[in-house]
């Protein structure tokens, strides 16, 4: 007998049957989910949208940290023993979100192995993502930061096709992104709109062409010579 094949595991479907589904919220664009200081009692899940992540220093200072888009997880600092939030997410579009609490994602993790691979496989993708914003925020220009952030946002990089960036981003908003100031940006992107490389009327649209920016003089880590056994 041939065995049936088996259906691909759906993040969102499975999700929405936890807790009886009764988790699951819509947000309103700049609608906070959670603030910094916050306890930290839950994981979340983005079924479609896009969130940012801020944080603010003692001093007042704000920077974002983080664009989330839909298919990622964000909260899971409960997991490692994170008693209040570290930081403050709020809707940057429109979107649903399911809040799975830390006892019930704690049981789905042990319980089900095709939740736990690809909850383990963001955790891996979220490690390398900040790893690589380190190595972009030391050793690249803000020219070229800029151009990495428009290709995440357009999902360059990511299955499936490049999507121009629908949700309008403020060009402040990019500018803590970066670590800039606003007019260096508004230069960098009037600068990528005349080279053809970005369209940005009302909206901005990224072209692949950008990734030349992004490739030009990319800074190589040094390794460290191996020792002779």
């Amino acid at each position: 007998m041939k065995r049936k094949a088996k259906l691909p595991f759906d993040p969102k479907e499975f999700l929405s049957k936890v807790s009886g589904g009764q988790r699951i919220a819509e947000y309103r664009k700049d609608q906070i989910v959670f603030r910094q200081g916050d306890p930290s009692d839950a994981v979340f899940y983005i079924q479609s949208g896009k969130v940012k992540k801020t944080v603010v220093s003692e001093q007042g200072k704000e920077a974002v940290v983080a664009l989330l888009d839909a298919g990622d997880f964000f909260g899971e600092g409960c997991l490692a023993g994170e008693a209040l939030r570290l930081s403050t997410v709020s809707a940057l579009t429109k979107c649903t979100i399911a809040r799975i609490s830390k006892v019930d994602i704690t049981q789905v993790i042990h319980e089900e192995p095709a939740f736990a691979e690809l909850f383990i496989s963001h955790l891996l993708a979220r490690n390398s993502r900040v790893e690589e914003d380190l190595v972009d925020q030391l050793f690249n220009s803000s020219e070229k930061r800029l151009a990495r952030t428009l290709l995440l946002l357009a999902n360059f990089g990511k299955e499936g096709r490049p999507e121009p960036i629908i949700a309008k981003i403020s060009q402040e908003t990019l500018a803590e992104m970066i670590g800039t100031t606003r007019s260096r940006v508004s230069h960098f992107m009037n600068k990528f709109r005349e080279l053809g490389l970005i369209d940005y009327n009302g909206h901005i649209e990224v072209h692949s062409s950008l990734l030349n920016v992004v490739l030009r003089d990319q800074p190589q880590l040094r390794r460290e010579p191996q020792l002779r056994r």
